[in-house]
C-alpha cells in the first residue's frame, strides 16, 4: 500500500561540539528535504542571529579614512580592517562607545581598549596598529547591536561630527557555516537524507544555541503565513446620502470597523476549544466570523449553542450581530 504522509526528521543529534564550533546531524528527511531544509537554515544562521560590532570611529587628527597619521606604521585604511575583526559582546541594547588612549613606541592591541561596563571584548589580542614613536593615539568607538552585514551608508546617521567616519558592520557572530547531505535508509527505501551542519561562531554564542535560534526563527516565519487574509466585510452603502454633519462620524466609525475586522480570533476572550474549532473551519479574524451565519457555524465541527453564545458576547463588544 503507497504511503501518501511525509515522515517527520529526527531532532538534531550533537556528531562534535567545542566551545566555538559544532556538527549537528538531522536524520530521515524526506528525500529533497535535506537540501530544502540545510540551505535555509544556513542563510538564517548567517543573516538573522544579533551580534555587535563597531560602526563609526574617531581617531584625533584623522578626519577620513584616507588619511595618514604621523608615527602610525599603518595607514587608517588598515587600522579599520584590524578593527573589524575585534569581536564585542553587548549587555545592553543600548549602543555603547569604547575608548583608546595609547602612547608608543607600541603594538597596540585589543587588550589596550577602555571598555564600559556593558562590554566584553572576546579576542583581546587581536592586533590593530603599531605606534614606532612616541606618538600618543587618542580614539573612540562606536560598538551597536544588529543583524548580519550592514553597509555604512546604512549606518550613517543625519548628523554626522566632524572626523567621524562610519564603517562597514558585521554583526553576525557567526564565522562560517556549511552543509552536507547524503542518503540514508529509512525502512525499505535508501534515498532519505541526514542533514550534516557544521557551525563556528566567534564566541558570543555557542554553535547549539545558534542552530536552536534559528530554528525558532524559520518556525516563526512560517507560523506568520500560514493561511490566507481574511476579505474585510464590505460596508453596506447608504441608500440616502449623508448630510454633512454625519460625514466625520462615518468616517470614524468606518476606521473602527476596518481595525476590527482585522483582529486575530486567538485575541477574543473565547476558550480554547472553540478556537480550535474555528481554526480549524479556517476562520482566524473577527471579518471571517462576521461574515457567517449562525447556522453556518453550527455545522462546524466542535461548536454548539453554548459556543454559539460565547462567540455573540465576543462580537457584540465590536458593535457586531451574527446574520
Amino acid at each position: 500500500m503507497m504511503e501518501y504522509s511525509i515522515t517527520l526528521p529526527s531532532k538534531p543529534r550533537v556528531v562534535t561540539e567545542e566551545e566555538h564550533a559544532g556538527t549537528y546531524e538531522i536524520d530521515g528527511l524526506y528525500p529533497g528535504y535535506g537540501h530544502t531544509l540545510g540551505n535555509s537554515l544556513r542563510r538564517i544562521i548567517l543573516s538573522s542571529l544579533p551580534g555587535a560590532a563597531i560602526t563609526s570611529i574617531k581617531i584625533d587628527g584623522v578626519e577620513h579614512e584616507f588619511s595618514t597619521l604621523s608615527g602610525l606604521r599603518e595607514d587608517v585604511v588598515t587600522v579599520i580592517l584590524n578593527l573589524k575583526k575585534l569581536r564585542f559582546e553587548l549587555l545592553t541594547s543600548e549602543p555603547q562607545t569604547v575608548t583608546l588612549s595609547v602612547k608608543g613606541p607600541k603594538k597596540v592591541s585589543g587588550g589596550d581598549l577602555t571598555l564600559p561596563g556593558q562590554v566584553r571584548l572576546l579576542n583581546p589580542s587581536s592586533y590593530i596598529c603599531e605606534i614606532t614613536d612616541g606618538t600618543k593615539i587618542e580614539a573612540e568607538f562606536r560598538v551597536e547591536r544588529g543583524l548580519g552585514f550592514v553597509p555604512r551608508e546604512a549606518l550613517k546617521k543625519d548628523r554626522v561630527e566632524i572626523g567621524e567616519i562610519s564603517v562597514d558592520a558585521i554583526f553576525s557572530p557567526i564565522r562560517r557555516v556549511n552543509y552536507e547531505v547524503e542518503n540514508m535508509r529509512v525502512g525499505d527505501r535508501t534515498d532519505f537524507n541526514r542533514l550534516r551542519l557544521t557551525i563556528e561562531t566567534d564566541g558570543t554564542i555557542s554553535p547549539r544555541v545558534a542552530l536552536e535560534q534559528c530554528i525558532e526563527v524559520m518556525i516563526t516565519q512560517l507560523k506568520a503565513i500560514v493561511g490566507f487574509r481574511e476579505e474585510e466585510l464590505a460596508t453596506p452603502a447608504h441608500t440616502q446620502a449623508p448630510n454633512t454633519t454625519d460625514i466625520s462620524a462615518s468616517t470614524n466609525t468606518t476606521e473602527m470597523n476596518s481595525e476590527a475586522m482585522k483582529t486575530r480570533i486567538e485575541d477574543l476572550d473565547l476558550s480554547s476549544r472553540t478556537i480550535s474549532a474555528l481554526e480549524k473551519a479556517n476562520i482566524r479574524t473577527v471579518g471571517g466570523l462576521a461574515r457567517k451565519k449562525e447556522e453556518d457555524l453550527l455545522e462546524i465541527d466542535g461548536l454548539g449553542p453554548k459556543a454559539i453564545q460565547e462567540i455573540k458576547r465576543a462580537l457584540a463588544n465590536f458593535g457586531i450581530v451574527l446574520k
